[in-house]
Parts: C-alpha cells; sequence; structure tokens
C-alpha cells in the first residue's frame, strides 16, 4: 500500500466524524430555532411571568407595577430576547442529546455509564440554579433597588418650605429584562460548579486534596465573580458567593466520593494492595 492510500485511508475516519458533527449541529440549531419561534409566539405570558418578582415588590409599597419603552424598537428586541433564552432552554435537552449520541459510539459501556449521570444532571443543575435566581435572589434584589425610591414632599412651612424631589421607579422593559436574564442565567451558570467538578474528578484531572488545597483561592475566585457577574448591591452578592462556595465545598464531597469509588474498584482488580497506595487526604475518613 503506498503513501497516499495510507494517508487516505487514516482521513476517511475524521471526515466520518466531522460529518456526524456537522449533522448533530444542524440537528441542534433547527431545535433552538423551533424553540425561539414557539417561545415568539407566546413572549407577552412569558415577560408577563418575568415581571412577577417585580410587580410583587411594587405593589407591596402601593405603585403601579408599569414598564415603559424609551425606543421605538424596544418592544421587539424585549420579544426577541425572551425568544432567545426560552428557545435556549426549550432545546437545551434536545441539544445535550445529540452531544451524546456524537461523544457515545467513542466510550466504552463503563465510561457511558459514568458520563450519563453528568449529561443529566447538567440542565438539571442550571434550572435549580435559574429557579433560585428567580424565585430568592431577584426578589430580594429589587426590594433593594426600589428601597432608594423617595416621594416629593415640602419641608417645613408652606411658605418658606423646601420642595423636595422625588425619586420615583419608570423602568425600562429592556433593561429589566436584560437584568432579569443576567441573574437567572448567572445563577444557572454558576450551578453547574459541582456537576463540572465531579466529572474532570471522575476523569482524574482535579482531586479532593487538590480542591482542599485551592480553598482560599477559590474564595478570592468567587468574590470576583460575584462582583462581575450580580449588579453592585452587597446582598445579591453575598448570596452568590455563599451558594457558590457552598456549591465548591459540594464539589468536593462529590470528587471525594468519586475517588473512594474508583480507589475501591482498582483495589478489586489488584492495583491496589493496601491503603498506604491511596494519596493522603486530610479529609478522608478512616
Amino acid at each position: 500500500m503506498s503513501d497516499t492510500d495510507e494517508l487516505e485511508d487514516s482521513s476517511a475516519p475524521l471526515i466520518e466524524h466531522l460529518a456526524e458533527l456537522r449533522t448533530r449541529l444542524i440537528h441542534s440549531l433547527i431545535a433552538f430555532i423551533v424553540g425561539m419561534a414557539i417561545c415568539f409566539t407566546v413572549w407577552n405570558p412569558i415577560f408577563n411571568f418575568l415581571t412577577q418578582p417585580l410587580c410583587q415588590a411594587r405593589d407591596a409599597m402601593g405603585d403601579d407595577c408599569g414598564l415603559i419603552m424609551i425606543k421605538l424598537q424596544e418592544g421587539f428586541f424585549v420579544a426577541v430576547s425572551i425568544s432567545l433564552l426560552g428557545g435556549l432552554m426549550l432545546s437545551f435537552p434536545y441539544i445535550s442529546y445529540q452531544m451524546w449520541r456524537f461523544v457515545a459510539p467513542g466510550l466504552y459501556k463503563s465510561e457511558q455509564g459514568a458520563f450519563l449521570p453528568f449529561l443529566i444532571a447538567s440542565p438539571f443543575m442550571f434550572f435549580l440554579g435559574a429557579a433560585f435566581a428567580f424565585y430568592v435572589v431577584t426578589p430580594m434584589a429589587f426590594d433593594f433597588f426600589l428601597g432608594f425610591q423617595q416621594p416629593g414632599t415640602l419641608t417645613g412651612d408652606t411658605e418658606v418650605g423646601q420642595t423636595v424631589a422625588g425619586i420615583a421607579f419608570q423602568g425600562s422593559a429592556q433593561e429589566y429584562l436584560k437584568l432579569t436574564i443576567k441573574f437567572i442565567v448567572a445563577f444557572g451558570i454558576c450551578f453547574q460548579l459541582p456537576v463540572l467538578l465531579t466529572l474532570m474528578g471522575q476523569a482524574g484531572l482535579v482531586s479532593a486534596v487538590g480542591l482542599g488545597g485551592m480553598r482560599k483561592y477559590a474564595v478570592v475566585g468567587i468574590l470576583v465573580l460575584a462582583a462581575v457577574v450580580t449588579p453592585p448591591d452587597v446582598i445579591t452578592q453575598i448570596i452568590l458567593f455563599v451558594v457558590v462556595y457552598g456549591l465548591y465545598e459540594i464539589s468536593i464531597f462529590l470528587v471525594r466520593r468519586v475517588e473512594r469509588r474508583r480507589d475501591a474498584r482498582l483495589r478489586a482488580e489488584g492495583y491496589f494492595d493496601d491503603e498506604e497506595d491511596l494519596p493522603d487526604d486530610p479529609d478522608r475518613k478512616e
């Protein structure tokens, strides 16, 4: 066989993989477009649902829940933003399935059994983080922001008194939606931390000992993350820090469990003779 023939034979599997990847990407894109189209037709009810935290906060203050359009095209872009977010959330399970169909043929049965739970846990944790942001974080944040309103008043005697300018919220629909989506996406992504670190621990890329030794750096990184992805109010930043650091500690626990199962399997296969062969872990229970 000539060198040219060998080169053609070796490139054939690569071309097949690229064709398979293209097919999966096209299917995922179609699913995303279909999800967008569905959400675009019902963007008004979705918008009404997303404004519930604001409306509840304003209703508690006796104010009307009204948002304004500053620009003529703002209503259209609100509908487009809702369609993008809703389309992604609707199509995400199908996109995950397409990713699984592409990756699974190259994995052993044991690897498939190890990878599949993480593929299922990822969208679950994203929706859990999004729900936590929507039902817990945004009401507290909006109460905090709206607390800076003040009514216009006349101080002192009416003849020589001084008028105090009122501060009233007249929010832009697009800006409100942008802030709400930022909360939802940020917490949804942060809730992926246990899934990501546990998967990396399964692959041997990180260890419980290493993650435990990186706690002080993790604290600094989480503080920076909280300052970047949340508005500049201390309450929201503290909530995000506490949640993400708690997820980091949960990740260490999950990685340690993965390591114990892997150590037990290797010991059963004869790779470990006794406990002395195991890596030192100060948090490992005897």
